[in-house]
């Protein structure tokens, strides 16, 4: 019996912790890492050539959408959804719901998502009863309910990471409610329960300011789509607002959240160019902007690339920080031990252009793309086929996909 399952051979290895890359291989052994440095590929069942290609921790997007969006007459339907066509093939191995539903169809979600997937799928349950998913119940005060969003967090610790506002306008021609009912509830039902509040809301009423979101916030809670063109970011003279750096040196954490309006480069750039970068890099993704502004994680991600963010601080902000974050630091790293969600990618070199939200363009150095995704040791994508031997040497059997080898009998 080989000593290892897989050896990924001769790549630049990105290390989370240190924040290093340097060439070295990875061997996998029953989902898990269980080498690094110099591994013999005759110890392996399997060796994957990595030669210019960065190994990465398994990327994660933590703040998207993979439960169906907005209701459809055709409910049935809503159980069709597969999250891994659009996260495997970008790199992502860990992808946070973020609010899509609430405490009321969450088991809904589990059941015929999160159970139902190879991508692990952790999630923030919306302080609403039924979440994002039905935007009428997020103007409700009476589907606040901060004890039971609470009770259905520790009913699935393991799965739930915190609890999400989101659009409560609190005011609108039908109705009038009060300015924090959202925040407040959800702030509240994450004390109950030990964990931190994602907050998606527009300072649309003037007793709900944006210095006053965020002076709302505790320490590690997230606020998110940091880069839209509502926050008042920068003051008359392009300068950084105080209350943004002192939210962040009180330890509330700016998410990208870039989805399908809230993304402008000249809100990001401004603030990229005085220092201030987000803390993680999401995608906000759902069925309305896979086909652009958002596309995927990567090319969100290489955005700020293009902007002139290190490769390595790009790297950390959909990796680690993330993991930590969202209080799973068992993620996002490649330690010995450390479950085997793998990304390769690799770093095109040249001139290329990206798209905002507001219909802009910012051409810079250089994009990510993935060249092969790992999820607990399993290859899940390959579209160069370099877990595959040479047409010449293939034995008499029939590759249905990535890691799945079926003989040709059956075919037959």
């Amino acid at each position: 019996m080989a000593e290892y399952d897989l050896v990924l051979k001769g790549g630049m290895v990105y290390d989370s912790c240190t924040g290093l890359i340097r060439q070295e291989d990875v061997a996998v052994k029953d989902g898990k890492i269980a080498a690094r440095g110099q591994c013999s590929a005759a110890d392996a069942d399997m060796v994957m050539d990595m030669e210019e290609c960065i190994v990465t921790p398994g990327l994660i997007d933590m703040h998207c959408h993979i439960y169906p969006m907005f209701p459809y007459p055709e409910r049935d339907s809503l159980r069709t959804t597969n999250a891994e066509e659009h996260m495997f093939r970008c790199g992502v191995t860990t992808a946070v719901d973020a609010g899509t539903c609430g405490w009321r169809n969450f088991g809904d979600f589990k059941e015929n998502v999160i159970d139902a997937t190879k991508l692990r799928v952790l999630a923030f349950i919306d302080i609403a009863a039924r979440g994002m998913h039905y935007p009428e119940s997020e103007q409700k005060v009476e589907d606040i309910n901060p004890r039971i969003a609470s009770a259905v967090a520790q009913e699935w610790p393991d799965i739930v990471v915190g609890i999400k506002s989101a659009h409560y306008w609190a005011r609108h021609e039908d109705f009038a409610h009060p300015a924090w009912a959202s925040i407040d509830g959800a702030r509240e039902a994450a004390a109950l329960c030990g964990r931190h509040v994602m907050v998606d809301s527009i300072p649309i009423l003037p007793e709900r300011s944006y210095p006053a979101i965020l002076a709302r916030l505790e320490p590690g809670d997230i606020h998110t789509h940091v880069f839209a063109q509502q926050f008042p970011l920068l003051d008359e003279e392009g300068h950084m607002q105080p209350y943004m750096l002192s939210g962040r040196a009180r330890g509330i954490l700016f998410d990208v959240g870039h989805g399908s309006g809230s993304f402008w480069f000249r809100q990001a750039v401004n603030c990229f160019d005085q220092g201030f970068w987000p803390d993680t890099i999401s995608t906000d993704l759902h069925h309305q902007n896979v086909t652009g502004p958002v596309i995927d994680l990567l090319y969100v991600a290489s955005k700020f690339l293009a902007m002139g963010m290190p490769l390595t601080e790009v790297l950390y902000r959909i990796t680690r920080a993330p993991a930590l974050a969202v209080s799973h630091p068992e993620l996002g790293t490649l330690d010995l031990g450390a479950c085997a969600d793998i990304a390769v990618l690799r770093r095109r070199e040249g001139r290329f252009g990206f798209m905002d939200c507001g219909g802009a363009r910012l051409t810079g150095e250089g994009r990510l793309e993935c060249v092969a995704t790992l999820r607990a040791g399993e290859v899940v994508y390959d579209p160069e086929a370099r877990s595959m031997p040479d047409w010449r040497d293939a034995p008499d059997a029939y590759w249905t996909a990535p890691g799945l080898l079926r003989s040709w009998t059956l075919w037959k």
